[in-house]
């Protein structure tokens, strides 16, 4: 039975924090969240998260978008095709993205209506996300992200108490102090255990060799972004030959030649696509599977609510391999309240409801709800 799109709605959220989060790339002063809502003409419907943290009124713009520029042209697809759907929102907005200078918010609307799109057809079909695309079972091994600067052993043995083994720092603020927080970590963690840093493309190409080399003695699982996402492959290959520890990326890659491109340069061990910037399940569904091929760990990046962070899980879950899902240690009411789930021995297991497993109650988030 052929089922169309017949509805599209978006929610725009924005809840208060007590402590701003910090990077060396900026400040998130307050949790914003734009989720979306398809519904076909069969009744069926789906959701999907936008991602719109920065800048600070980003996550207005890009709902400003959907419903101007998407909503028109999502309405009357085949609900059941969601790279079609993709590809032709990618084709038929293509020209202005550039015309005014905004392909990523164009990617990032169009990622969360095909996060949509795969919710509704595995709701459709009646099982779990990630079964629907192929995968062999729903245990996912997640990580604690967004570690610093300040109280990251508190953090860290907090979560590490909630079932975590795998923790990520914020790097790239202050040199002397980046040290001092991963040395304290090591310190309270032991040697053995997983701690990644992330530079959030905080320096240049010599300053990542140096300040890698400083940091290096204390065994980081992998180095995040020293240098920007748009630095030359020689850039990325030479820190790759000398620093000696393996380079992460891919938040900040838009585009399948992009991320070809970076496979191919070898200089990526872990390779971090984030499905509400770029490619929704669809797009980063095919990175996945060149990742893998090549042997790389497949750990896509997310630090938004809980719908996206239910995407990225059952990403992973359905690629298999050795990745890690990102989960923002800070506190977030928009993942919190939409997305509860329990980390055990540093997994997590998926629900076995349809699609995402997730059916955002809009009452509690009423307060966040910000009209454009």
């Amino acid at each position: 039975m052929t089922s169309t799109i017949e509805r599209i709605e978006s929610w725009l959220l924005r809840a208060p924090i007590e402590r701003p989060v910090l990077a060396a790339v900026g400040t998130i002063s307050t949790r914003p969240a734009l989720f979306v809502r398809l519904t076909a003409s069969d009744g069926a419907h789906g959701w999907g998260e936008v991602w719109c943290n920065f800048p600070p009124p980003g996550a207005e713009h890009r709902a400003r978008l959907l419903r101007a520029i998407f909503a028109p042209l999502v309405v009357g697809l085949d609900a059941a095709r969601p790279e079609r759907v993709r590809a032709t929102l990618e084709a038929k907005t293509r020209t202005l993205a550039i015309q005014c200078g905004e392909p990523g918010p164009f990617a990032q609307v169009i990622a969360g209506i095909d996060q949509a799109c795969w919710d509704l057809a595995a709701r459709r079909a009646g099982v779990p996300l990630w079964k629907h695309l192929g995968g062999a079972s729903g245990r996912v091994r997640v990580y604690a992200s967004g570690l610093g600067p300040d109280e990251v052993v508190e953090t860290a043995l907090a979560k590490r108490a909630a079932g975590y083994r795998a923790f990520k720092l914020k790097v790239g603020m202050n040199a002397a102090r980046d040290r001092a927080n991963l040395a304290a970590l090591r310190d309270a963690l032991g040697a053995d255990a997983t701690i990644m840093i992330d530079a959030n493309q905080a320096w240049s190409p010599a300053e990542a060799l140096e300040r890698i080399a400083e940091l290096a003695p204390l065994g980081p699982h992998w180095m995040e972004e020293p240098i920007a996402a748009d630095e030359p492959a020689d850039a990325w290959s030479l820190l790759a030959e000398r620093v000696g520890v393996p380079l992460a990326a891919g938040e900040n890659l838009r585009g399948e030649a992009a991320f070809d491109a970076a496979i191919a340069g070898g200089y990526l061990k872990v390779v971090q696509p984030d499905v509400g910037k770029w490619g929704g399940i669809s797009g980063c569904r095919e990175v996945a599977s060149r990742v893998i091929e090549r042997g790389l760990a497949f750990c896509p990046h997310w630090l938004a609510g809980g719908l996206g962070l239910a995407a990225s899980m059952h990403l992973i879950a359905a690629a298999g391999g050795s990745g890690y899902a990102e989960i923002d240690s800070n506190p977030n009411p928009l993942r919190e309240t939409v997305f509860p789930f329990r980390v055990e021995e540093g997994w997590t297991t998926l629900p076995d409801a349809p699609g995402l497993g997730v059916e955002p109650d809009l009452e509690p988030l009423a307060p966040y709800v910000v009209t454009v």
